[in-house]
């Protein structure tokens, strides 16, 4: 089977080899309404409320959106409102009293069939947890033919490790939770994606999934962007999903490790999804970390235990520095689909120059696209030129602008580009 293009990246997983921690409760929580793709939630509490760990605080009407649970114990000080592009949307404000009193409402769900899985995925928040944020609920309900599960363990950009945490100190929850999917959903078969240099994580996973039937190890290629959906299926399976196709058209569910581990524990706890492991690395911490902390702590909080030098921080990202959202304040929240927190050093800035045609994006780009040609269609704003170079198909991975010699935004002009299409 051929490979598909990719490129590789230098190797700073500072913080792989160090074992989860947990931090104190923050002085305030911020949680917004949209922490998925989709609708917003609605508030369901209002100031002077209060709340306990777990309780529903957003409600999610909508198909396309899952409610949202408070993440500490306290009193509801604000509803405010929490920018996201453009528009706004609200945002529950709670200082918390530092016990972490659980509801009574966190109660395990009965499973069944495939139908209880569905609700259970919705009612307990549960959204991709690699960084999508897309609600679980509907990759589960996307078709009733699945019949094979790829749990995405290749956590393949430069800074993050959580997901490698994930499977060393809770790969049984992973291995418990994947059984419980293929009985529910009717799947015979699961294949664990794992980078091939992580040697340690394969044979843990490998241990754990000793006689287990029909759950297997595929280690990858150490190559980026092995974790975006295309490639991972195609790499793992082999099947090929075409430009307006999903995991689901080819008979795949796609979950990321996390993804699964959560579904599993919620089953045995009831307890929604309130926090997160986040892995804090980049050049301006001095202590790289992974924390547990709940949703809605200031990314500051997380910053300060890492020791981040301030003075010297320019850039400051959601995710890893390839593909994640670049943040305009250190007070912004953890979000539920949050898997990393990069902080960057003031770097010299370069002017891109002029395309020499050297062809290095189309080598590096997994969907076999051409970049400069994109540029061009979308420098004249020509949309079937772009239609005709497929642009859709482009996964935001920024692995052209990572090796184009002239510094050209290739990336960010295909997502421009992206926008000029007509909506179907």
């Amino acid at each position: 089977m051929n490979r598909l293009n990719g490129i590789v990246l230098p190797k700073k997983k500072s913080a792989a080899n160090l074992e989860t921690a947990a931090i104190e409760i923050p002085e305030l929580v911020r949680i917004p309404m949209l922490m998925h793709q989709g609708t917003p939630c609605t508030p369901v509490v209002q100031p002077g409320d209060t709340v306990k760990v777990g309780q529903l605080i957003g409600s999610a009407d909508a198909e396309d959106a899952v409610p949202i649970h408070a993440s500490v114990s306290g009193t509801v000080s604000a509803i405010s409102q929490y920018q996201i592009g453009r528009d706004s949307v609200p945002c529950i404000e709670i200082e918390p009293d530092g016990m972490q009193i659980l509801s009574e409402t966190c109660q395990p769900p009965l499973l069944k069939k495939r139908e209880d899985l569905i609700a259970a995925a919705k009612n307990a928040g549960c959204v991709g947890l690699g960084g999508s944020g897309k609600p679980t609920h509907l990759k589960l309900a996307a078709s009733s033919g699945f019949d094979m599960l790829i749990l995405n363990g290749a956590e393949c950009e430069t800074d993050l490790s959580s997901d490698m945490r994930m499977m060393l100190e809770h790969g049984e929850d992973i291995v418990s939770g994947a059984e419980m999917i293929m009985k529910l959903m009717k799947i015979k078969e699961t294949r664990i994606s794992i980078l091939s240099n992580q040697t340690e994580i394969i044979r843990h996973m490998m241990d754990l999934c000793e006689g287990k039937k029909g759950i297997s190890i595929c280690p990858l290629p150490v190559q980026y962007p092995q974790g975006a959906e295309k490639v991972a299926v195609y790499h793992t399976c082999g099947r090929l999903i075409t430009e307006k196709q999903t995991a689901a058209d080819v008979g795949v569910l796609l979950l990321n490790v996390s993804t699964c581990a959560f579904l599993y524990q919620y089953s045995q706890s009831g307890m929604p999804l309130v926090e997160r492991v986040v892995t804090v690395s980049g050049d301006c911490v001095e202590h790289p970390c992974n924390l547990r902390v709940p949703v809605g702590t200031p990314a500051k909080v997380l910053l300060e235990y890492a020791s981040c030098s301030f003075s010297a921080l320019s850039e400051l990202y959601r995710g890893g520095r390839m593909m994640g959202a670049c943040l305009e304040s250190s007070e912004e929240p953890i979000l539920r689909q949050q898997n990393g927190l990069t902080a960057v050093r003031k770097q010299k800035k370069t002017t891109p120059s002029t395309c020499i045609r050297c062809g290095q994006c189309m080598r590096a780009c997994p969907m076999h696209l051409m970049p400069m040609e994109l540029e061009h269609a979308y420098r004249v704003q020509n949309i079937r030129m772009l239609q005709k170079y497929h642009v859709s198909l482009c996964l935001n991975c920024g692995s052209c602008s990572y090796v184009c010699p002239a510094k050209r935004p290739l990336c960010e002009t295909n997502q421009l580009a992206i926008a000029l299409l007509p909506k179907e």
